[in-house]
């Protein structure tokens, strides 16, 4: 008989009530693929957009909901080679990490260090990958460097901080609110604005002496595309990550030239396992090493068991968590 395993999918579009926990198939494991057990997953804003119905999963991938996730080697394919049963890892799939059992390939599956547990481990994946791809390749930020996070304590913006401070940049964050500021502050941002208090371009170009931060990671999208142009530094590189807010706009564009401007996007859903096993690479000899010593840390604000998915969607929608919301399974985390 096929094995089954509970997993989370999205009935029809719209908010967390779409939610529903299913019984479906274990899928077929592949010859260097891994079943893996997992103790946690992530919850991340492309899930939100999925469950929305405006982030359909690629091509081939199952519509179970999850992008990271975190547990144990169950069984292996008979070209695997990298892990073995029992090992601990974590993960960044295409879909699937809802679930009690999930198929991942070893070349995208790091293991998680002694020091860190399954919840932790589960918070890791999705943004740590996100921030190492275009923070550090593709926008190139290097020690001495400002880097200027909107979104601070979102889970791309807290791991972003603690990231350019390990490695020995200057980061600027922006937020919502003072206490939000205040938290930003907390995980290593030398300085924090609230942007419905100050004009952050002023604010930014205070605080960099006029020159305009080195970088700029940015998920808002089209009401600061103009505004991201006209504060970067000379030389600058702006890291667009989403488009939170619309990704249309009228532009003046002269800044890209007058300062000689790197404009970046890049997304990692769909992108070939190849890719992902390449950063996976660079995340194991550059991030793996800052995790084991604590010198970067997953920022948790809320864990939800499985059957309480719904929830844990709730507090991803109401804007007001700070760090990464994790779904725990109902073995131990």
């Amino acid at each position: 008989m096929t094995e089954m395993t509970r997993s989370v999918i999205a009935d029809g579009a719209g908010g967390s009530d779409v939610l529903r926990i299913v019984e479906r198939p274990l899928p077929a494991c592949g010859p260097n693929e891994m079943i893996v057990r997992v103790h946690a997953a992530g919850i991340n804003r492309p899930d939100v957009m999925q469950r929305q119905g405006n982030y359909p999963p690629p091509p081939g991938a199952t519509d179970v909901l999850g992008l990271e996730l975190a547990g144990t080697v169950e069984s292996v394919g008979e070209a695997v080679t990298r892990f073995a049963p029992g090992a601990r890892v974590m993960a960044l799939v295409a879909s699937g990490a809802y679930a009690e059992r999930a198929v991942v390939h070893e070349d995208v599956a790091i293991g998680i260090p002694d020091a860190m547990g399954f919840v932790e481990a589960g918070a890791v994946p999705e943004t740590y990958f996100t921030v190492w791809s275009n923070v550090f390749e593709r926008a190139g930020l290097v020690s001495g460097e400002t880097l200027l996070v909107h979104g601070g304590t979102s889970g791309i913006g807290s791991t972003a901080i603690q990231l350019a401070k390990a490695r020995g940049s200057t980061v600027i964050a922006t937020a919502g609110t003072d206490e939000k500021c205040d938290a930003c502050v907390k995980i290593g941002a030398d300085h924090a604005i609230n942007y419905r208090k100050a004009d952050f371009v002023e604010e930014a170009r205070r605080l960099t002496d006029g020159r305009g931060p080195d970088v700029i990671l940015d998920m808002v999208g089209a009401p600061y595309f103009q505004r991201n142009l006209d504060l970067v530094a000379v030389d600058g590189r702006i890291a667009q990550i989403a488009f939170q807010y619309g990704s249309k706009a009228e532009l003046d564009l002269g800044p890209l030239l007058f300062k000689r401007l790197t404009l970046t996007g890049s997304t990692l859903r769909a992108r070939p396992v190849a890719m992902k096993a390449r950063l996976a690479r660079a995340l194991e000899e550059n991030v793996v090493p800052l995790l084991a010593r604590k010198e970067a840390w997953p920022i948790i604000d809320s864990v939800f068991p499985f059957d309480q998915v719904a929830r844990a969607h709730e507090r991803m929608d109401g804007g007001n968590h700070v760090g990464k919301i994790v779904l725990t399974m109902t073995h131990e985390a």
